[in-house]
């Protein structure tokens, strides 16, 4: 079969920790299929492009994956150049995939929704099946950080853009467990069948992860010590990371020189975070700044505990898809998420707990509790953790996204 992705961040993992479209791909390929990734050649989050003349597009074989850029302007944070970039992306779409052998279904992502509106049409040019997968839900999340209002004409024509996605893709795929909750909940369950609605949550390649946690050995002397409980946490420091929660919660545990935070990671808000502890007189909290993703599984295997922050709103009511999650649930150590969900992993597999969200005493008081927990209940939590996180792994993960690409 011949599968095409349409993802705008799917550059290769090492440029852009977007590791979901390269681990399908892999796995597809490793079944037979003939995958080409379609990704944006601006780097996300940075000010690299893949594509530094006037060509429309540049195509080349990475870690034995095809990978086809598309030339995309720059940018930087969430203003019209930004949006540009989206358009520049969609338009080489219709452009660009001519030069190439027809597919036999395409599978495209909504990190934006144009992306899949690409996929519906051109799917209907080449007569072949369109799979659409729904990372973020546009525009409820817009809404919901603040940036649309929900009686707004654009936001009222976001959701009448969404609604014609759903209807006419040939499947659909979120990457969030409640999708079909949120299909009911919008009332569109009459022309968006259920039966064409997916779960495939993130993941994690189990072989990869363990192979890193035993290789790539990570060097602190901070991780080393035998004589403090270790709580991490590990990627993103912006608004949507809630890492003021976290500072909040140390405060309260700031008189137990055991128990200790190390946090790993960078983003916007690291120069506010820092300020806010040196204010707080936070010692026992660390900045380790950013690491290269790979020493990630040997950094959180010396750990003891982790934690998830963000906000809760009525997008994670449906669920969470963080890729975190699951390189928490492999380390095999218990995770502390204080992110409100009606289908809530942690607490379903027992490999964590999830406390009120914004309450700092909620949240010191359950990694309290795993600290002064009975050796025998923490590795109870540890070894949910590990079993768990098996049905995530992108192995797995590949056989079910299989048979929906396959499904006639």
């Amino acid at each position: 079969m011949n599968i095409w992705f349409f993802n705008h961040y799917a550059v290769p993992p090492n440029l852009y920790p977007l590791a979901r479209p390269y681990h399908f791909a892999r796995h597809l390929q490793e079944k037979g299929h003939k995958v080409i990734i379609f990704a944006a050649s601006s780097v996300h989050l940075s000010k690299q492009n893949l594509i530094a003349d006037r060509s429309p597009m540049k195509a080349k074989k990475i870690d034995g994956l095809r990978y086809v850029f598309l030339r995309a302007r720059n940018y930087e944070g969430n203003g019209i150049q930004r949006i540009f970039n989206f358009f520049d992306y969609t338009v080489r779409l219709f452009t660009q995939t001519r030069k190439f052998h027809k597919p036999d279904v395409i599978l495209a992502t909504s990190v934006h929704p144009l992306a899949c509106v690409a996929g519906i049409l051109l799917a209907r040019k080449y007569r072949c099946r369109c799979v659409v997968e729904i990372a973020d839900l546009w525009p409820l999340t817009l809404v919901e950080y603040g940036a649309l209002k929900e009686k707004q004409l654009m936001t009222k024509a976001l959701y009448m853009l969404e609604h014609w996605i759903y209807k006419k893709a040939d499947a659909v795929i979120f990457t969030m467990e409640g999708g079909k909750q949120y299909i009911i909940d919008q009332g569109w369950e009459k022309d968006v069948p259920l039966d064409k609605i997916y779960y495939i949550n993130n993941g994690v390649d189990l072989e990869v992860y363990h192979r890193q946690e035993q290789e790539n050995i990570f060097h602190d002397p901070e991780l080393e010590q035998g004589d403090t409980f270790k709580v991490m946490y590990t990627g993103s420091m912006g608004q949507a990371n809630s890492m003021f929660d976290i500072l909040d919660a140390a405060e309260k545990l700031k008189d137990r020189a055991d128990i200790r935070f190390l946090l790993f990671g960078a983003g916007y808000l690291e120069d506010d975070l820092k300020k806010y502890a040196r204010k707080k007189r936070l010692e026992n909290v660390t900045f380790k700044g950013k690491v290269d993703k790979k020493y990630i599984p040997n950094i959180l295997s010396k750990g003891d505990l982790n934690l998830m922050t963000a906000p809760s709103d009525k997008v994670t009511d449906y669920g969470l898809s963080m890729n975190k999650m699951f390189d928490y649930m492999a380390s095999g150590k218990p995770t502390v998420s204080n992110i409100r969900t009606k289908f809530d992993i942690l607490e379903e597999t027992r490999s964590g707990v999830t406390v009120r969200a914004g309450d700092p005493d909620a949240m010191a008081g359950a990694i309290v509790r795993f600290y002064e927990m009975d050796k025998k209940d923490y590795e109870e939590y540890c070894q949910n953790a590990r079993e768990a996180v098996k049905r995530y792994d992108f192995k797995n993960l590949t056989d079910e996204l299989e048979q929906i690409l396959i499904k006639q």
